[in-house]
């Protein structure tokens, strides 16, 4: 690596915190800056925003819908619409600051495992790939988690890398093959040397964490198990980290409680609970779900690059003993890897990828980590595999996947944006045909779709069952706006539709929304407009029947001149 780099990276690690983050949050807000006055998204729009509007008007930490998620999301962006009022573009600065905190958390992480400049590497990497960059900007309790969650790391990592330098100024002839053994013990002798302070703030970190998104407790509870073992061995030094770590547990469960008490459910009303956790206890779903996992974590959005780029470095002889990743950080974090994985296999009934936030850093960190061990080009390595990462954000994979997990959610938004606003135009005091979330985005003006209130007659989706019962209906709608519920890029779709016998093709055909000109002649109208972009589109269709009849004659004639 050239000394000018070299140097660069180690004058920016000296730097304190407080000067890296606004460094930090300036690189991640500039790189989101089309992003930030965007209308909110599927489960902002759902769940997320009208949970924390409930707090900021009411002062409610149980939302009306009851869904038991933690509270902490909530009075985070409630207090910051008390200091800013309420707007979108503070709510995507706030989601922004989050996503710096858990970038610094990552940085500082490498550095202290791998040094300076490898944390750049990994750092930039992770703000490179696409899932964690669409969540940078988004609303989700996963970034406020995920921000929580990697700053414990840097501690309970850092931890242990200053035993392992007080335990090398004691042992300076410890083999490797010690430290192997050190990463299931740890010697009496380095007892009690885990400072109070940094237990409390290891213990804090992983509450707030739980207390965001109530399935971060995997977290600690993994590394309290691998305490919890090291005790079992008779190794007491363990002892008060292993507090530490249960330490969140006993907030969790005091929401819950607290749940229970006001709603008389503990974890959610029973069809969330039902969806999220008691529907998934069967041994096919769970082997399904492990199979969807796996590809999220080693194959989704490229991450298969750098993990093919670390398998074939193990061909390679090893520069030196002194790079990469010191042996006893390996066991933690492959357990970290392998609880999330096996975790998310069985709760939540959708399989998205922004469950695993924190751990795409940790799998990241081992790939940099083995490049560094094994060759001197890893440099390369990491600009070839930024540059795979950022091409991921355009372009789509020839399988299905959620919008949110690359800037597909973007164009979503834009085309109901401008369904929305051709509607409220054109087709004035309206009874809209809609599915989720447009019947949300409709209907609620603080989402940022409309200014105003527009009627909505809901169905569940587009799939033709639905369609087909609306259109007994006639009179409960004046105007539709269709759009896909179940995305599919157009090859992709066509490909399904043209390969009916396959597996896939089979459930794409049972289970596909009909398009625009099929919806329109169920439902007995005509399509109006259709907005495309990249793929996503949503159509306008009208039916010439009660709403006309509802208006007073200036209304209608207005109207009558605009359609003309």
């Amino acid at each position: 690596m050239p000394t000018l780099v070299r140097t660069f990276a180690q004058r920016l690690a000296a730097l304190h915190n407080l000067v890296l983050f606004p460094l930090f949050f300036a690189a991640v807000a500039l790189s989101h800056l089309t992003l930030l006055r965007l209308p909110y998204f599927w489960d902002e729009a759902g769940y997320y925003i009208p949970a924390a509007l409930d707090f900021y008007h009411h002062g409610w930490l149980i939302p009306h819908f009851t869904n038991a998620h933690p509270p902490v999301p909530n009075i985070l962006l409630g207090t910051l619409w008390h200091i800013t009022g309420y707007n979108i573009l503070s709510t995507r600065l706030l989601v922004c600051a989050f996503a710096a905190v858990g970038l610094l958390a990552v940085y500082r992480l490498a550095q202290n495992l791998l040094g300076p400049a490898a944390a750049i590497a990994v750092a930039v990497l992770t703000a490179c790939y696409s899932i964690w960059f669409a969540q940078s900007t988004l609303a989700h309790a996963d970034i406020f988690s995920a921000a929580f969650t990697l700053c414990a790391f840097t501690v309970y990592f850092s931890q242990d890398r200053r035993l392992d330098r007080s335990s090398i100024s004691r042992h300076p002839e410890r083999s490797q093959q010690d430290e192997v053994e050190g990463s299931l013990n740890l010697s009496s002798a380095d007892s009690g040397k885990y400072s109070t302070r940094s237990l409390i703030l290891l213990a804090t970190l992983f509450s707030l964490a739980a207390l965001s998104k109530e399935t971060a407790i995997v977290q600690p509870a993994t590394l309290a198990a691998l305490e919890l073992y090291r005790l079992l061995r008779k190794h007491p030094a363990s002892t008060r980290r292993l507090a530490a770590l249960s330490v969140p547990a006993l907030p969790l469960a005091a929401w819950f409680a607290w749940h229970h008490l006001h709603t008389g459910f503990t974890f959610g009303n029973p069809d969330y609970l039902r969806y999220n956790a008691t529907a998934n206890f069967t041994l096919a779903h769970i082997f399904t779900a492990l199979y969807h996992r796996g590809v999220h974590l080693f194959w989704q959005r490229n991450i298969w690059l750098p993990i093919v780029l670390a398998f074939a470095c193990f061909f390679l002889p090893r520069r030196s003993r002194t790079l990469g990743l010191a042996p006893r950080y390996l066991l933690p974090i492959l357990l970290l890897i392998a609880a999330n994985w096996f975790t998310f296999s069985v709760l939540g009934g959708a399989l998205l990828t922004r469950y695993l936030l924190p751990v795409y850093p940790l799998i990241l960190l081992l790939c940099v980590a083995t490049w560094m061990e094994r060759t001197k080009w890893w440099p390369l390595f990491v600009v070839f595999t930024a540059a795979v990462f950022l091409s991921a954000l355009w372009i789509d994979p020839p399988t299905q996947f959620a919008p949110e997990d690359n800037l597909t959610y973007r164009d979503m938004i834009v085309v109901h944006q401008q369904a929305i606003a051709y509607i409220d135009e054109h087709h004035p005091g309206a009874t809209v045909l809609t599915a989720w979330p447009a019947s949300i985005e409709l209907f609620s003006p603080e989402l940022g779709y409309t200014d105003r209130c527009i009627k909505v007659f809901p169905i569940e989706n587009f799939f033709l069952p639905a369609v087909q019962k609306a259109s007994q209906d006639p009179g409960s709608y004046d105007a539709a706006l269709i759009f896909p519920t179940k995305y599919a890029s157009p090859s992709l779709r066509a490909y399904l539709l043209s390969h009916p016998d396959s597996a896939r093709g089979r459930d794409f055909a049972a289970n596909h929304d009909v398009s625009p000109y099929e919806a329109a002649a169920i439902l007995g109208g005509h399509v109006e407009k259709v907005f495309q972009q990249n793929g996503e589109w949503a159509a306008v269709l009208h039916f010439d029947r009660s709403y006309e009849a509802s208006l007073n004659p200036m209304e209608r004639s207005a109207l009558r001149t605009k359609q003309k």
